[in-house]
């Protein structure tokens, strides 16, 4: 079973193997969201299926709209209706899922965390994406997403950790709430805003990049590595008490699976981040 990242070489041995696992291409772009599937139509690995950030792991899309568990920009589908979807494509509980991208991990996390919230335990993200993938020697293929037969996928209880914007704004300035904002610095302090009306950042909050999680090359750093960063970034706080943000609660994961690489445990998600934090005008905002 692989819960947090999977090599390319163990994704062939896997493969080989039979086992039950689905592969899931989650490719996307935030200025274009078509290019995701034309980027998946072009090349992906073989039986992948194509998971769109905005229709299928938010409920932004039609088929999850109803129930949103979020705020934001993307906001969470209800547990239901996400299990329903899953269902839909086939994906069933005795399976493994990986889930890559080719944006640096940027959005196959969403799908890593969805999948763990429905405590489902056995999703790992693939190290190095796509491209890590063709330098093995890994074959891509060409061609639509693949209609597969439909299953009933149960939901258990959840493995990882939802707050709201009314828990993080309650904890404000206490010991038990440390909140990290995976935004780029320029954002977090409010020096440029490309997205959301109000420039900015929670009070209080640390600023870690999610890219901060990868190497040069596109890998996750060493689980001593990540460790090191975090505890320095943290300083005496507990990681147990981390929530972490972004701008719409998806590039927020990477820091997530960053410090379960580490050994830090399993830390909390702000799921309607700071898109959903500066749309009420009483929340307060801090810059620099």
């Amino acid at each position: 079973m692989y819960s947090t990242l999977i090599s390319t070489s163990e994704l062939q041995e896997l493969l080989q193997s039979g086992a039950p696992c689905m592969v899931f291409d989650c490719s996307f772009d935030l200025g274009q969201p078509d290019a995701g599937i034309q980027m998946f139509e072009a090349s992906h690995l073989p039986g992948a299926v194509y998971a769109n950030l905005n229709i299928d792991l938010s409920a932004k899309g039609d088929r999850l709209r109803t129930g949103a568990e979020s705020g934001g920009r993307h906001p969470l589908p209800s547990r239901e209706n996400f299990a329903n979807w899953l269902g839909q494509i086939g994906f069933g509980n005795n399976m493994q899922a990986v889930v890559y991208d080719r944006q640096g991990a940027s959005y196959c996390g969403r799908l890593w965390w969805l999948l763990k919230w429905l405590g489902h335990e056995r999703v790992a993200v693939l190290d190095g994406g796509l491209q890590a993938w063709q330098a093995s020697g890994g074959a891509v293929v060409p061609g639509p997403n693949q209609t597969l037969s439909q299953t009933v996928f149960s939901i258990s209880e959840p493995l990882v950790a939802l707050v709201s914007a009314e828990t993080v704004l309650g904890n404000l300035g206490k010991t038990n709430q440390t909140v990290i904002d995976a935004r780029a610095a320029p954002r977090f302090r409010g020096e440029v805003e490309p997205l959301d009306p109000i420039a900015g950042h929670i009070p209080g909050a640390l600023n870690r990049p999610f890219t901060n999680n990868l190497t040069a090359e596109g890998f996750f750093k060493s689980k001593d590595v990540l460790r090191h960063e975090f505890e320095e970034l943290l300083g005496a706080r507990r990681p147990e008490n981390t929530v972490h943000h972004c701008g719409s609660g998806v590039t927020a994961i990477p820091n997530i699976l960053a410090m379960a690489i580490a050994g830090l445990g399993n830390t909390a998600l702000f799921a309607g981040s700071w898109s959903e934090w500066c749309s009420d005008p009483k929340r307060p905002v801090a810059q620099g």
